[in-house]
């Protein structure tokens, strides 16, 4: 029976020396990745210090200043031109019986369902394998950088439209029932009136100033304008003949066009515009669409897989290469 002995393990002085080596290269390594983690955290921390500088110096005040002047327009503080009309002109005798899209129902709707739209597919449709505060981070940052595309369209929309009516100054199919021109009431026939003033007392100064805003028609094309954003959006990112159930997406849409259907064939049936406002609106929402969509947004193009496994942890990582590409094999020296 033999006996169990220790074997000890001498080390060299060459051996001590290249451990030395490898030590200090290891620290040597590691403060080179902390001063770079270090300027890259100054660098972004100036970033930010520019971009609120930009964003709250210059964009905000630009944007609020667009906002007052479109409502200084709007509630007849700005100057803008008054066509004129025909004596007894049937096209503009219609009474007024209201709008059946109100300006709050547009406005609300053209704001609020393409961000809940797109909130929610992109949820939807980011990879389950990533944690919900992952799945929710990445989709907050997709859905603002959309919505702020949209948005910026949607101005372009609108300030197209609010030149346009400022310059034409056509009345509407109810002009005569709001405005109740002065000097209708004393002219003969069908002679043409270059100059009036409204004295309706039955209808407030926005409604009568509204008289004469007829061309274009902003309803149909911030409308139209939404509508199809939301409906293009959803055949790029989620229209897929392979999905398991491929109605979904063609409802959605077809319920986005019939939004657009109605809120501007209405304007037609209410008597609140003439059919070539509509048709001008239409324009207008289709151009200011195709320049968000292409130019803005590059047509909806989905995200990388390098940008979604940024958003991803470290043991995500492992898991998803367990998963998807195996066991991997280690280097042999």
């Amino acid at each position: 029976m033999g006996a169990l002995g220790c074997v000890s393990v001498k080390m060299t002085p060459t051996d001590s020396s290249e451990v030395f080596t490898v030590a200090s290269s290891e620290l040597s390594l590691h403060e080179t990745r902390r001063d770079h983690e270090s300027q890259i955290l100054k660098q972004k921390n100036c970033s930010n210090l520019h971009w609120l500088w930009w964003t709250f110096g210059v964009d905000v005040p630009l944007f609020l200043l667009v906002v007052i002047l479109v409502g200084l327009f709007e509630f007849g503080v700005i100057p803008h031109y008054k066509s004129g009309f025909y004596c007894n002109d049937p096209a503009l005798s219609f009474p007024f019986k209201g709008d059946t899209v109100k300006m709050e129902v547009i406005m609300s709707t053209v704001i609020l369902l393409p961000f809940v739209l797109v909130f929610i597919t992109e949820l939807v449709l980011f990879d389950a394998t990533y944690s919900f505060r992952a799945k929710l981070d990445f989709t907050s940052k997709i859905t603002f950088k959309l919505y702020r595309n949209y948005i910026c369209g949607m101005f372009f929309n609108l300030g197209i439209v609010e030149v346009m009516k400022g310059i034409t100054g056509n009345p509407r199919p109810t002009f005569f029932a709001i405005c109740e021109p002065d000097t209708a009431k004393t002219c003969n026939g069908s002679d043409y009136v270059s100059t009036f003033e409204c004295t309706s007392t039955r209808f407030s100064s926005w409604y009568q100033s509204d008289s004469y805003h007829s061309f274009p028609s902003g309803h149909t094309s911030l409308s139209l304008y939404c509508g199809f954003f939301m409906a293009w959006y959803l055949q790029r990112r989620a229209f897929d003949w392979r999905h398991r159930t491929v109605f979904v997406v063609p409802l959605l849409q077809l319920l986005c066009l019939t939004y657009v259907a109605v809120c501007s064939l209405t304007r037609i049936t209410d008597h609140r515009h003439h059919w070539w406002d509509v048709l001008t609106g239409a324009v207008v929402g289709a151009v200011t669409l195709l320049y968000t969509v292409l130019a803005l947004c590059n047509n909806f193009k989905t995200k990388s897989k390098h940008t979604q496994d940024t958003c991803m942890t470290d043991s995500q990582h492992t898991v998803r290469t367990l998963v998807f590409d195996g066991p991997q094999q280690m280097a042999v020296s």
